[in-house]
């Protein structure tokens, strides 16, 4: 079984956490943008709304 040869310093673990937890943040910031630009009415995303799922069937 594959075991890491050395021990992963502190600072290594604390950086890679780091840069997860950042992506994470951005990508909750865009998720926030996205919602709140669909409820005021003001996005051309692309995701279907029920209504025009019924149409088009």
């Amino acid at each position: 079984m594959a075991v890491p040869k050395k021990k992963t310093s502190k600072a290594k673990r604390d950086q890679r956490r780091a840069h997860w937890r950042r992506k994470a943040g951005f990508e909750a910031q865009k998720a926030l943008s996205l919602g709140k630009s669909i409820l005021t009415g003001r996005s051309t995303f692309v995701y279907p709304t029920e209504k025009e799922e019924e149409e088009e069937e």
